[in-house]
């Protein structure tokens, strides 16, 4: 299937054509038509396969036709948007935004963003103008419903962004009261990593007879994305781990995830220290903060994120070849979502994970969740004082690690015992070499 047999309107597909796709990915050559039938949707996909794009485009056509509801798009009222989606996190939501400003260039339509960390003012203006999209965290978006900022009278497609995080971030609550305030015939549609039975619930409160499309079996090809794991003592253990491969020059650009905020603060000064371009990412910093650290990444003055699970979701950078799980994930499906951030827009990656004495349980459930062993790999000099058997992922672990990072930088440079390091593939795929070290130690944000 091409985009053009999708019969979006003209102006979408020239936007697409300029961007140079002709073929739209699995989720959205299966979701689009079912969207633009009208239909109520539950579609469950992985991080990093065109979901945005699988609700967008349909949306913006959705624009296109003039509404039928009072405040049609010629005579709408201020702040009586026809579509709605909301999504757990700011990034995510910028993304989004993004996106739809993108596939609609040609198009005239208004698309604002209401999300926490932001100016109450700057949106309040943007409130009292004509709006056609609003992408919003449900927190903030009830704040200005209190206010009586926003009528949600004229929505005619309601759209939730990986609805699994909402309900694990206790959002469930306040898209409920916001789902209420929305017309019933509206059309709802609910895109997830997974869907279990607390969100099977929801869906039958909040959707209609919706149709089921169910891509999340399809994990990330191996051939994409190259998976490792390293047995770790201690954090100081990690330290010395993570800069040897901070020096390998195939490294080009990296996300490095770390369990919590003070933890991503305190790794990014330590690399900073070091005269690495390195910023952290996480959700105690202001959001204009975070929108220059992201823009940074892209533009390539900064080599290295340190970034907690939360403000990592929505970042699509094409041209992150590693990730590093410095702490490992409390949840399997956050593994993916971590790696699915490399081996993006057809390239490859590396997905390196250090895992501590008292991880084994963790490894056990993302190989179970994966569907797959991931390799153990060791660096020469640099090898974990246990031996662990490969065959029995329990037995691996002993006792726990202490400290955080107290012996960072004090490793040597040897080569992998897989003999995969130095001999990537990134540099066929980057066309320049950025060189990140910093003669000065200038701050990053």
């Amino acid at each position: 299937m091409s985009f053009a047999q999708l019969n979006l309107d003209p102006k979408i597909s020239k936007a697409i054509d300029g961007c140079g796709y002709t073929k739209p990915t699995p989720i959205q050559a299966r979701c689009i038509p079912d969207i633009l039938s009208g239909r109520d949707m539950v579609a469950s996909a992985q991080t990093g396969t065109g979901k945005t794009a699988a609700f967008v485009l349909p949306s913006l056509h959705r624009l296109s036709i003039k509404s039928d509801l009072a405040g049609a798009t010629t005579h709408r009222s201020k702040a009586k948007p026809r579509i709605l989606i909301l999504t757990p996190t700011r990034e995510l939501a910028s993304q989004i935004t993004q996106a739809a400003s993108t596939y609609g260039k040609f198009m005239q339509f208004k698309i604002i963003s209401l999300v926490g960390g932001m100016s109450y003012h700057q949106q309040i203006q943007n409130l009292s103008r004509p709006v056609d999209i609003i992408v919003a965290t449900p927190g903030r978006l009830l704040d200005h419903m209190r206010s009586k900022r926003v009528d949600l009278s004229n929505i005619e497609i309601l759209i939730f962004d990986e609805a699994d995080r909402m309900l694990d971030m206790g959002f469930i609550d306040d898209v409920k009261a916001i789902a209420k305030t929305t017309p019933s015939n509206r059309q709802t549609l609910l895109f997830s990593a997974t869907v279990d039975g607390k969100l099977d619930s929801i869906i039958k409160q909040l959707l209609k007879n919706p149709v089921r499309i169910d891509l999340s079996e399809e994990k990330m090809a191996p051939t994409k994305i190259k998976q490792e794991i390293y047995m770790t003592d201690n954090d100081q253990h990690k330290g010395r781990l993570l800069q040897h491969f901070m020096n390998d020059k195939n490294v080009f650009k990296a996300i490095i995830f770390t369990a919590t905020k003070i933890n991503a603060d305190k790794l990014a000064r330590q690399l900073r220290d070091k005269n690495y371009s390195a910023a952290a990412l996480h959700g105690d910093l202001k959001q204009n903060v975070r929108n220059r650290t992201l823009d940074q990444l892209r533009q390539g003055r900064i080599q290295f994120l340190v970034a907690t699970d939360v403000a990592a979701r929505g970042i699509d950078v094409s041209d992150i070849t590693h990730v590093f799980n410095y702490d490992l994930p409390k949840f399997s499906e956050d593994y993916v979502h971590r790696i699915g951030r490399t081996g993006r827009a057809g390239k490859t990656g590396i997905a390196i994970s250090f895992a501590l004495p008292s991880d084994g349980r963790h490894v056990k459930q993302i190989e179970r969740y994966m569907g797959q062993t991931l390799p153990f790999s060791t660096i020469e000099g640099m090898e974990p004082t246990k031996r662990f058997e490969k065959a029995a992922p329990a037995k691996r672990f002993g006792s726990k690690g202490k400290g955080f990072g107290k012996g960072f930088g004090k490793g040597g440079s040897s080569k992998s015992s897989s003999g995969n390091h130095g001999k990537s593939d990134f540099g066929k795929d980057s066309k320049k070499r950025f060189w990140f070290k910093e003669k000065s130690k200038a701050k990053t944000h």
